[in-house]
């Protein structure tokens, strides 16, 4: 983790471009580049965060310029000497780390080249902006370069989160230049974060419509319920499902389904959502409301694996989770060994999930400075998306209740 970044090996670029150059004609990628005449490293870049073909989009967003990127541990297992090479940045996902700030400073400064940074952290659940740390223009005004955002579009209708089946979209991707090296050092930190905010703003599924470009793929819907768990009709928590092109409540049978268009239709009495994130924000509603009645908690057994290093993940065995107003608690024995981790409110602004993740099932992730555990609810079913809400909700009423 305190390893120094290294500047992209030249004789890499070339492999980087090759790799990446397809989504120039598959895709039909084109990148509109705002304010950046003239703009020469070193500079941070704040990418959006949809799936993997990210890396891609960047890599030719800023062609022929290397970068180094920040990247999670998880992504550096068993190819951390190539990552390293290619100038990868190793992270643990939502922790307050001093380390990385130094990290970034290295890049910029000693390097002197771009930092991509992906401040969502994770792949967007259903195409619309996550949560950014208000951290984020702490760390750009201490820096003092410039900042750019790479705003991209496409990349999440091509292989959504919850269903990694690739489909055939146009991308697009706005690369603005949205504070100078001037202005970094005049500008307060609530105005860099306004501006980060403001440039951060997406939704794919607008943008799926508003270009009208059809998804034909048979199963779009398949694996959606993962994300909108709460039926709006009789609202049953958990009880969805989805498949091919449609997703019903197994409680109320109610039934909708999803044109080539991204759009919902109920097959019968009213349509609640047509616009899928609308429904991903009634679900945050509900949470927040539980959370304000006093109403939400979590508790299940999970099964444990641990991510110490870029090794490989080492199975822990099962704990007991708890989720509540105070926060995250874990608590374990393996063969003799307990473990006691507890995650205070203020210490998570959001919770990083996976669905299926490698086939073990869906998982959220708890992360020190030294381990990532990977927890498996064993018998609540389609809870971390609710989870996820949770924190951040947690998180934003107790600095409510502060201010």
């Amino acid at each position: 983790m305190v390893k120094r970044p290294i500047k992209q090996r030249w004789y890499l670029l070339p492999l980087a471009w090759l790799l990446s150059v397809g989504v120039l004609f598959k895709n039909r990628l084109k990148v509109n580049k705002i304010n950046m005449k003239g703009l020469k490293p070193p500079y941070i870049l704040l990418c959006t965060h949809h799936a993997f073909i990210d890396f891609k989009v960047t890599t030719m967003a800023i062609f022929p310029r290397r970068a180094n990127y920040i990247v999670a541990i998880d992504g550096f297992i068993k190819r951390e000497s190539l990552l390293r090479n290619v100038g990868c940045i190793c992270k643990r996902k939502f922790t307050n780390d001093i380390v990385l700030i130094r990290q970034i400073e290295h890049s910029l400064k000693v390097n002197k080249t771009i930092c991509a940074i992906y401040p969502e952290a994770r792949y967007s659940l259903i195409g619309t902006t996550a949560i950014l740390p208000e951290s984020l223009g702490k760390m750009c005004k201490l820096m003092k370069v410039p900042v750019v955002v790479l705003n991209m579009h496409g990349n999440y209708l091509s292989q959504p989160v919850w269903n990694l089946h690739q489909r055939k979209v146009r991308l697009r991707a706005d690369m603005t230049k949205i504070i100078d090296s001037e202005s970094i050092k005049t500008l307060d930190v609530p105005e860099i974060n306004r501006r980060i905010k403001e440039a951060f703003i997406y939704d794919e599924y607008r943008y799926q419509w508003e270009t009208k470009q059809k998804i034909t793929y048979k199963d779009r819907a398949k694996n959606i319920h993962k994300v909108l768990y709460l039926c709006p009709n009789c609202l049953t928590e958990h009880e969805m499902d989805s498949d091919g092109d449609k997703l019903w409540c197994n409680h109320c049978k109610k039934t909708w389904e999803m044109d080539e268009y991204g759009r919902l239709k109920a097959l019968s009495g009213k349509t609640e959502f047509a616009h899928i994130p609308d429904w991903y924000e009634f679900e945050r509603a509900h949470v927040r409301q539980l959370v304000i009645d006093g109403k939400y908690h979590f508790e299940d057994d999970v099964i444990v694996d641990s991510l110490p290093n870029a090794d490989g993940y080492v199975r822990l065995g099962e704990a007991r989770l708890t989720h509540g107003v105070d926060g995250f608690r874990l608590e374990g024995d393996f063969d003799g060994e307990k473990l006691l981790l507890i995650k205070e409110v203020e210490s998570m602004y959001s919770l990083h999930i996976e669905y299926d993740y490698f086939q073990k099932g869906d998982c959220l992730d708890l992360s020190t400075l030294n381990d990532t555990y990977y927890l498996y609810p064993k018998t609540k079913k389609n809870v971390v998306t609710k989870l996820h809400f949770a924190v951040e909700e947690l998180y934003k009423i107790s600095r409510e209740k502060k201010e």
